[in-house]
């Protein structure tokens, strides 16, 4: 156990080099289970998700070896069971990524409920659709059971484009008999990631990025040499802590298109960047101000699936509105409870109005005050974190392990920049 000291009021600066997109080294160390040949994964993010999963992974009957840091080596030759352990699905929402590779190469899963987040209602229902459309049957007991001998190509129209739902889908299909049509897939850059390591294990997949995939079945996978790409969540949280604590900030390894969508958000709230190459820098002089949309109506900042404004950044951009000159309305349309951590930026000073579970309307800007809190889940943690870096006095962050499952190294890192930061150890219970 753990809590963060924060002092605020001083502005980030230097070069920090981006992590490897959690959410796509999840689902590619669940894939690695579709062959029983070495897999070697690159820029893998040195967070307590990645790690759960090895250990879900090493306790089906994986070896995991470190060839250097955030590189990895992992094989699976015999899968030694097809359940996964109920201590470490409960760790992680991310487990329920092993139902498709294992229902792909044994016929038969069994899976605990996965834990995770407490953002509001998850629903499963996307992922039962497919097995199902792929030949699986499944029983619902205290662990979800799922078998198929064989699984079969599908014409399948997903009732949401659900990430997770839609990648055990690819998984289960690369590997099926047959050709599957995915339709209504999500298509966000980590699913992209996990669709091109797929394809180098030799996996046929078309349509990658589009929101229809065309899986043509292949009877065995091969290992490969796979890099992860950028984590585009953690780069919109560094731009949003430079920006609110006035902060020159060059961040290094990021995927600019992939940046797309958050940089519409961010210009509404007057905060701009520019790239070179993989190279992205955020000056220090930004306009911190609202722009209005025509004939001077409030703006609206909402998420959506891909290529959307993340979901992932809607507790992040929350914060930096609030630092912000002038009103904004943040609509976040996916997830019920993820909105209900502003009490807690409302009681350090935030002018916030929370309409109901979904929308909350920010004015700034507001000066914040230093306080304690405690982090809910991974986004509204680094919310909290950059609320703490620009307020006056300090701040104490507790449960800081939900923070550090989605955030490689972040007192290290955070402290070359100039950040005012320090980890410390509080008894465990």
């Amino acid at each position: 156990m753990g809590e963060y000291i924060i002092d605020g009021g001083f502005p980030i600066a230097g070069k920090i080099k981006a992590s490897g997109n959690k959410n796509a080294a999840l689902p590619c160390i669940a894939a690695v289970l579709l062959t029983d040949e070495p897999v070697i994964l690159r820029n893998i993010p040195e967070i307590e998700d990645v790690q759960v999963m090895f250990e879900i992974f090493a306790a089906l009957g994986g070896k995991v070896e470190t060839l250097q840091p955030n590189a990895y080596r992992l094989r699976i030759g015999d899968i030694a069971d097809s359940t996964v352990p109920t201590a470490l699905a409960q760790r992680i929402r991310a487990s329920i990524l092993f139902a498709g590779p294992l229902l792909a190469r044994l016929g038969k899963v069994v899976l605990p409920p996965p834990g995770g987040d407490v953002i509001g209602r998850r629903r499963l229902d996307t992922h039962f659709l497919a097995f199902a459309e792929l030949g699986a049957k499944a029983e619902i007991a205290e662990a979800f059971t799922f078998t198929a001998n064989p699984l079969k190509g599908s014409d399948i129209f997903l009732d949401e484009a659900s990430v997770t739902g839609t990648e055990n889908a690819i998984m289960a299909a690369v590997l099926a008999k047959g050709k599957t049509v995915l339709t209504n897939a999500a298509s966000e850059p980590h699913v992209q990631d996990l669709c091109r390591m797929l394809v180098s294990m030799g996996a046929k997949i078309e349509g990658i990025g589009s929101n229809i995939l065309r899986i043509s079945g292949v009877k065995k996978l091969s290992g490969c040499d796979f890099t992860i790409g950028a984590d585009f969540m953690e780069v919109g949280s560094f731009i949003g802590l430079a920006a609110v604590t006035g902060g020159d900030l060059q961040i290094e390894g990021i995927r600019p298109q992939d940046l797309r969508p958050a940089k519409i958000a961010f210009g509404k709230l007057g905060i701009c960047w520019t790239h070179e190459g993989s190279v992205l820098h955020v000056p220090k002089k930004q306009a911190m101000e609202v722009n209005y949309d025509l004939g001077g109506m409030i703006p609206k900042i909402d998420d959506a699936p891909w290529p959307g404004f993340p979901p992932d950044l809607t507790s992040i951009i929350t914060v930096v509105a609030t630092q912000v000159k002038g009103t904004v309305l943040i609509h976040e349309k996916m997830f019920e409870s993820r909105m209900f951590f502003v009490d807690k930026l409302i009681g350090m000073g935030a002018r916030i109005v929370l309409c109901d579970p979904h929308r909350a309307v920010v004015s700034g800007p507001a000066k914040l005050q230093g306080s304690e809190m405690t982090s809910p889940d991974v986004r509204a943690g680094m919310a909290m974190l950059i609320a703490a870096m620009c307020a006056e006095g300090r701040s104490v962050i507790r449960n800081i392990y939900q923070i550090e499952r989605g955030y490689e190294n972040l007192v290290e890192r955070l402290s070359a920049l100039g950040a005012k930061i320090a980890r410390k150890k509080t008894p465990a219970g």
